[in-house]
């Protein structure tokens, strides 16, 4: 049976104009038409995609241009919020006809009030520095949208990570007011969970009482080296993106699934029972 809302969340696309190798190494953007089509042919189909942030790797009309012919061809609605390689204005220019942004606002924010759970976009970003902060404006207005519906299940979405991952070249530019964030989140139960990008692996955490999933990127993911001060580096790992299953009888359970071809399905029983 199908849930009551599936929520798909893909995040750092870093796309570059042309087609162009992110590090001389990454196709990023062949990257996300295999991350779209995947998303188009899941059974049973979400209810809505997230991307929470860094859509494009320096920000420019051009590869706004390339991010949005991709995401045209998406099957299901979407929504997008910025993270610190993007342009506010290139951003707001190239989603203007998009009914969820509000092109006047000062920052990148909405509220999606259509599905049995709210999805809450909040601007986490700093004009050309790669940490992030939520300033009173962003903080006060997250407030007001969680206390105009204090009852119905909300998900919130930034795209720096509100906790300390243990990667240092990361940890250096999280969200550096994350605990302004769980005092909000501390008044609001109906946050189900907090999701963000921005370290491009798939991490739970916990922010307050509030439980915190990154979603890996799309195409490269950071390379987990714990070591301090270590490099600051990147792998080729198996891309992939997270799926927010709400349901009102079991709540919100999130799955991990890596993009790409892999062999089977293969049963695990025949007509004889479980296969030996």
């Amino acid at each position: 049976m199908k849930p009551d809302f599936v929520l798909a969340q893909i995040s750092d696309l870093h796309i570059k104009a042309g087609g162009r190798l992110s590090y001389r190494k990454v196709d990023t953007l062949g990257a996300l038409k295999a991350a779209v089509a995947r998303l188009n042919t899941l059974a049973p189909r979400p209810d809505a995609v997230a991307i929470t942030g860094d859509l494009t790797d320096f920000g420019t009309p051009e590869e706004y241009a390339e991010v949005r012919a991709v995401l045209d061809t998406l099957t299901l609605p979407w929504f997008a919020i910025a993270g610190n390689h993007d342009s506010r204005p290139a951003f707001r220019d190239a989603f203007r006809d998009c009914d969820w942004l509000n092109p006047q606002d000062e920052f990148i924010q909405w509220c999606v009030d259509r599905f049995p759970v709210r999805l809450i976009g909040l601007d986490s970003t700093v004009a050309e520095q790669p940490w992030g902060e939520l300033c009173p404006i962003r903080l006060a207005w997250l407030q007001e949208q969680l206390a105009a519906a204090p009852e119905k299940p909300t998900l919130v979405m930034l795209h720096h990570h509100p906790f300390i991952s243990g990667i240092d070249h990361m940890d250096r530019q999280n969200l550096r007011d994350a605990d302004a964030l769980a005092n909000v989140l501390d008044d609001a139960p109906q946050v189900l969970r907090v999701l963000c990008g921005h370290v491009h692996r798939f991490m739970v955490s916990q922010l307050g009482n509030t439980i915190v999933c990154s979603a890996p990127g799309t195409s490269h993911q950071v390379t987990p080296d714990f070591t301090p001060d270590g490099p600051s580096t990147f792998s080729l790992e198996p891309a992939g993106f997270l799926l927010h299953r709400w349901s009102q009888l079991q709540g919100i359970i999130t799955h991990y699934c890596p993009i790409g071809e892999f062999d089977g399905p293969w049963p695990f029983y025949d007509q004889n029972g479980l296969i030996d």
